[in-house]
């Protein structure tokens, strides 16, 4: 049976979800290489080239000989946005399966899964690139006032300092004249989806981000950051990234290096909660699972 003409079987994809320092990456490149399986990236930070100590990008030594996708796909000048990665990422799953392999999609970008897997539509917007020249001129601070004025469920949802989101969603909502939520339709998914999530409990979670960010450090965090603003300038994909943006801040000379690191940690967890409050609305997702006890 061909891969599209399947009507009533559906193709099986899993899906490891979790926040940030989770141990999901781990977890999902052995359960491939127990399974037969390939991986697709579900970040929307993993997509840029050059972005790698600050994202945790896994290296080709921790990939495992595992092929992975959607890494290394774009320059970070590039706005990617949830659409398109989408489309790239449906090719890359019905490939793996015509292969007679499993695809395993993994990350933390919700909204990613939900999109491919849960079958949300987007808003079919196209751009307003006047109304972006003129939000572009406000902070971040003045663009989430705007959007919680709004669609205060929304505002809720995204982090303060990620401006390209805050103006994309004004621009949906300006558009459409609906809230965000509105404006999503939901269909029946394509695929036949096993939910794997990985978590800890929150003082173990927490303690791996403050590791984990010690450990950037060491790696070369800030010596990667001098060298992404060399050669790509002050773009928005690290100014408002969670890694860079603290490092920059220090590099500036408004924090100090301690601050930087502290604040880097602060804003992790923070992210880590978001990210849980996400995948929880998804009761199809079976928890606790861990990198030592996949069998």
């Amino acid at each position: 049976m061909s891969v599209n003409s399947a009507a009533k079987i559906k193709n099986k994809v899993i899906a490891v979800v979790g926040p940030t320092a989770s141990g999901k990456t781990a977890f999902a490149i052995e359960l491939a290489q127990k399974n037969g399986g390939e991986i697709i990236s579900a970040d929307s930070r993993l997509v840029y080239k050059g972005l790698d100590i600050g994202t945790a990008k896994p290296t080709l030594e921790e990939r495992g000989n595992i092929p992975h996708y959607m890494i290394d796909i774009v320059e970070p000048e590039v706005e990617y946005s949830a659409g398109v990665y989408v489309d790239e990422a449906k090719k890359c799953i019905y490939d793996i399966i015509s292969r007679g392999k499993t695809p395993i999609m993994v990350g933390g970008t919700g909204l990613y899964f939900r999109i491919l897997l849960e079958s949300y539509n987007l808003p079919q917007v196209p751009p307003n690139y006047e109304l972006r020249a003129e939000l572009q001129k406000l902070n971040s601070e003045e663009l989430h006032s705007i959007l919680r004025e709004l669609d205060e469920d929304a505002a809720g949802k995204i982090y303060a300092n990620d401006k390209k989101k805050l103006i994309r969603h004004i621009e949906i909502i300006k558009s459409t004249g609906k809230k965000i939520s509105d404006s999503r339709g939901v269909a029946e998914s394509e695929f036949d989806v096993e939910w794997l999530g990985c978590n800890y409990p929150r003082d173990i979670l927490y303690d791996r981000i403050n590791k984990r960010v010690d450990l950037m450090i060491e790696a070369g965090l800030i010596e990667e950051t001098k060298k992404l603003l060399k050669k790509h300038g002050r773009i928005n994909n690290l100014l408002y990234t969670i890694g860079y943006q603290e490092i920059i801040s220090y590099l500036d000379g408004n924090l100090t290096l301690q601050e930087a690191l502290d604040l880097l940690k602060q804003n992790t967890r923070r992210y880590a909660k978001r990210q849980l409050t996400w995948f929880r609305k998804n009761e199809n997702i079976k928890w606790n699972y861990y990198p030592e006890r996949l069998t």
